[in-house]
């Protein structure tokens, strides 16, 4: 069983062999509009600006997490510096006017979430232990990444964290419970509601609950030491001797390498290394998902690659894979998808493609990586290099129809990752390539609600 560490006043609740951490949670107290307060995550949307100034026209006249994040759309805005310490003033107003108050008792917040496209989707808000997480590449932590961080995209989100009073989450982690061990079972304990609205923008409800008693949160602890288990690891993916992966990043990757960048900086910085370890800095608010979950869909994002030449790309493909690669060509796009289709065989990843002269299909034999995007991406990625060419993300097949045909361009159709292989292939692979899947569309994302002092 866990050790939980308690001190005399019950302030301090930390599993460490998990990575876990039992939080004081911030909510907005109970005069709060609640539709108003709760915001979609700030890496949404981020070519629409018109959809943010929906939401500030939304949230007029009432405290609001809009106004305590800064959405990536109006990064490169002139007024950043400004507006970053505007956001650190209102958060230390928000909590010295009492506009968020904690829960009344430490402990986890319960969510049901209900989307456009799903009835329900189940989390649990906790807190994770930075000590136990590192993104870079090759990582053996506890806490993974699952796609690669690109660091020169850390700056302008430590910025705006490094000095923050608070934290807001929209981190999703997941888990692979396939028992359903962890959170859907506290459902059943008659959890104390905490919130129960609609979300903005015709994004869906949400439901919160505390899950503060000594006894739920140690039956948290336990299912997760459960699932932590060498043995029981082992088993489960056929690792023997591999270092055990309990959470696996799903949304807010950059964000929680956000965090760990500052918290590394803080322990350098740091004259006594012991007291130093109890710093609220050390851990980070996020939402646990069990990949398990009915609720919880993975989409696959294709690439759309500009600027290039598709027979020249395709010759020197063939080339770099030293003829296990071979070059099929379809006469429209249900032929394609037809043929694609039945050369698919364990051992084989097949590819399939557009460009102006129409439509065909890439077959790879003995393929290195297990997805088929690892494979594309172990030659594009240096072939772009050397070359030039632009690559876009493409959600839905329509638009990769549309753009792939023109001149110039040329665009790679993906299947949907297997959520229920994703751990497996982080244990075995690695964190995968950047933008390999999206758990849902945007409206689905967390919106930001429960906070957390990190000063």
């Amino acid at each position: 069983m866990p050790v939980l560490i308690v001190n005399l006043y019950g302030v301090y609740m930390n599993f460490e062999k998990i990575g876990l951490q039992v939080p004081e949670i911030l909510l907005p107290n109970k005069d709060i509009d609640l539709h108003k307060w709760s915001v979609v995550a700030c890496d949404q949307y981020t070519s629409q600006p018109d959809y943010w100034e929906q939401v500030k026209k939304n949230a007029e006249g009432s405290p609001s997490t809009l106004n305590v994040i800064f959405p990536e759309v109006f990064l490169e805005d002139a007024g950043g510096e400004q507006r970053i310490s505007d956001i650190n003033q209102t958060m230390q107003q928000y909590l010295d006017k009492g506009v968020l108050q904690p829960m009344q008792n430490k402990g986890f917040v319960l969510v049901d979430r209900k989307t456009s496209k799903a009835p329900s989707r189940k989390g649990l808000i906790v807190a994770i232990d930075l000590e136990a997480y590192d993104f870079s590449k090759g990582s053996h932590t506890l806490i993974r990444a699952t796609e690669g961080t690109i660091v020169n995209r850390l700056p302008p989100r430590i910025k705006v964290r490094q000095d923050a009073a608070i934290e807001l989450p929209h981190i999703m982690v997941l888990i692979d419970d396939p028992q359903r061990s962890v959170i859907e079972p506290r459902f059943e304990q008659n959890p104390s509601p905490l919130y129960d609205f609609d979300l903005m923008m015709n994004s869906g409800h949400v439901k919160g609950y505390a899950i503060d008693s000594p006894q739920m949160i140690q039956q948290v602890a336990d299912k997760l030491e459960h699932l932590a288990s060498p043995d029981v690891f082992a088993k489960k993916y056929n690792a023997a001797g591999k270092d055990v992966l309990l959470y696996a990043m799903g949304d807010g990757n950059h964000s929680l390498a956000t965090a760990k960048a500052i918290w590394e900086k803080i322990k350098e910085k740091a004259s006594d290394s012991q007291s130093v370890m109890h710093n609220p800095a050390r851990f980070a608010l996020v939402e646990l998902v069990n990949i398990h979950d009915e609720g919880l869909q993975f989409e696959p994002i294709h690439r759309v690659i500009f600027n290039v030449n598709p027979e020249q790309l395709l010759d020197a493909m063939q080339k770099h894979f030293q003829g296990s690669c071979t070059l099929h060509r379809c006469d429209n796009e249900a032929d394609m998808k037809s043929r694609a289709a039945s050369a698919k065989t364990d051992g084989v990843h097949i590819i399939p493609f557009n460009d102006a002269a129409g439509y065909g299909f890439i077959q790879i034999d003995n393929p290195e990586f297990t997805l088929e995007l690892a494979t594309l991406e172990s030659f594009l990625n240096d072939y772009l290099d050397k070359t030039g060419g632009k690559v876009d993300f493409i959600h839905g097949d329509e638009v990769v129809n549309e753009l792939g045909v023109k001149a110039g361009n040329m665009g790679f159709f993906f299947p949907p990752i297997d959520k229920h292989s994703l751990f497996k292939t982080i244990i075995f692979d690695g964190a995968l390539p950047r933008k390999t899947f999206s758990m849902g569309e945007a409206d689905e994302k967390r919106f930001y609600l429960e906070a957390r002092r990190i000063k």
